[in-house]
């Protein structure tokens, strides 16, 4: 049969797992340009039992925020539209109902696998930049989807491939091949777009066994592609049952494609057991203590043979270990004092990041109210951006970026904070700043961007940008939630009343007075 032909008889035989009703229309609604923070609450509010299971993960040290979210609408507004996807994705495939899939594959060891792969990718994404890490940490869950489709459409078939796979004698892409006419990576993306999933989850999930086929000229996408596949050969390493044929792969392609160094190489491999034990038990998942890498290796090597020293040699060895040891905390101290002046800033934008955001959005706003102070906030997003990156693409999408924030920096005071809230929104914190002063920083702000002229690569361009306003006056009382929500509120305003504009947020004068 042809990929075509298996895929028809895939969907035919009913095979597709089921989205939950909240995950699928939440895939439509966060498509959508226009969409706003009141349309992604009123969705996942419809699902009681789902909204406490994403309360749950966002109060935990998951996400580890200073204060506990009360609301699905404080979560919302805090974590942003990726990360309230990639929450409601994981709670639908992980607590799915468990299929019964014969042939001797185990759904609960599947998914144990695959969340650790999603964990691992999350991990990854620390360790190389500051960009979101939600899409990754989908994709990784997702990315094997494929195995567990395949299985239950030819059950027969898949048993002999896993059969043939544990003799080692062709990989498990070739078999698929062979013997059915499809590989998982092929059905699992095929899967995802007839879900209707973004190409940002859909692509990755085609290309993560073989990066280098990736033949785009997305930067961001060959970097996740790269960072799913890093994070599968990390789940190999914990449950294949051989971690030392995983373990140098990871090692040699870890450093050849984000350049990591051993130590921070070691770090990932000391934490990701105990992170996906972690992870587990937030999205209600049972799974057996597992090893840590290094634990895994050493059993691993002594089976093998390979640990043949005398026990004078292993106290030699420990002894050099410590000394290097008490040499890399030093080096390790000197390193950590530089990153954490780098970790609250956008890798891309070099602003502010949003978890540094919400950090001073909550000390300021407190200053403000036990001082009964002002302060405004103001929530942009750069008009029809996804249509400009569609059309100009992601090279000139970022530089543009990078030049919206230079632009709008100029324009604020050296102790006001400009941060980038997610994707083209960005986000103005002005401490001591009544409803009129922020009204008057945003026409500064919207015409600096309008009124300017972007060079990359002697080309010029040109964007404008909507702007919300919301502010607090002397003897207010607002939550950091509600005044986010003010803000957007107005920014959605801005954006009905036809974009590049400014507008202020239509509460009530009593709204924020005190209760």
């Amino acid at each position: 049969m042809t990929k075509e032909e298996v895929l028809q008889q895939v969907i035919d035989s009913g095979s597709l797992p089921t989205l939950s009703t909240v995950a699928s229309k939440l895939i439509s609604l966060t498509a959508k340009e226009d969409t706003t923070i009141f349309d992604i609450t009123k969705l996942i509010s419809l699902d009681i039992s789902l909204s406490a299971k994403v309360l749950k993960v966002v109060n935990s040290s998951f996400y580890n925020f200073p204060n506990e979210v009360g609301t699905i609408q404080q979560a919302v507004a805090i974590l942003g539209t990726n990360a309230v996807r990639s929450l409601v994705l994981s709670f639908s495939f992980l607590n799915m109902e468990r299929a019964n899939v014969p042939g001797g594959f185990s759904y609960e060891e599947f998914w144990e696998r695959s969340l650790a792969s999603a964990v691992s990718a999350k991990l990854l994404m620390g360790k190389i930049c500051d960009d979101d890490s939600e899409e990754v940490f989908t994709v990784g869950l997702l990315a094997n989807l494929g195995k567990l489709i395949l299985s239950t459409a030819f059950s027969e078939r898949y048993c002999k491939i896993l059969s043939q796979v544990a003799d080692g004698e062709k990989s498990l892409d070739q078999l698929e091949d062979e013997l059915i006419g499809a590989d998982h990576a092929y059905i699992g993306c095929e899967a995802a777009q007839y879900w209707h999933f973004p190409e940002s989850l859909t692509l990755p999930i085609a290309y993560h066994h073989d990066p280098d086929s990736y033949t785009g000229s997305d930067p961001l996408m060959k970097r996740n592609i790269e960072i799913v596949y890093l994070a599968g050969l990390l789940a190999n390493i914990l449950y294949s049952g051989k971690p030392i044929d995983y373990h140098r792969p990871f090692r040699e392609q870890a450093k050849k494609l984000f350049s990591l160094d051993d130590e921070t190489i070691d770090d990932l491999l000391r934490r990701v057991n105990v992170e996906v034990a972690q992870a587990a038990e937030f999205f209600g998942i049972k799974i057996g203590g597992t090893l840590s890498i290094p634990e895994l290796l050493q059993e691993a090597n002594i089976e093998l043979s390979q640990l043949n020293m005398s026990y004078e040699q292993i106290n030699r060895e420990l002894v050099k270990a410590k000394i290097q040891l008490e040499k890399l905390t030093t080096e390790l101290e000197e390193k950590n004092t530089y990153l954490e002046s780098i970790a609250n800033l956008d890798g891309l934008t070099e602003v502010y990041n949003h978890r540094y955001f919400q950090i001073f959005l909550e000390k300021e706003l407190n200053r403000s109210l036990r001082r009964d102070l002002e302060m405004s906030l103001i929530l942009c997003d750069i008009d029809n951006f996804k249509k400009f990156n569609d059309f100009h693409g992601h090279q000139v999408g970022d530089f543009v970026l990078r030049e919206v924030c230079r632009a709008c920096s100029e324009q604020i005071r050296e102790y006001d904070l400009i941060a980038r809230y997610g994707g083209e929104e960005f986000v103005f914190v002005l401490p001591e700043t009544g409803p009129a002063e922020a009204m008057i920083v945003a026409e500064k702000l919207r015409e600096a961007v309008a009124g300017g002229e972007f060079f990359f690569e002697k080309m010029s361009y040109r964007v404008t940008m909507s702007l919300g306003v919301a502010s607090l006056t002397p003897g207010g009382k607002v939550k950091r939630s509600e005044l986010i929500e003010a803000a957007d509120k107005a920014l959605y305003q801005a954006k009905k009343k036809g974009k590049n504009r400014s507008e202020q947020s239509q509460e009530k004068s009593g709204w924020f007075k005190k209760r």
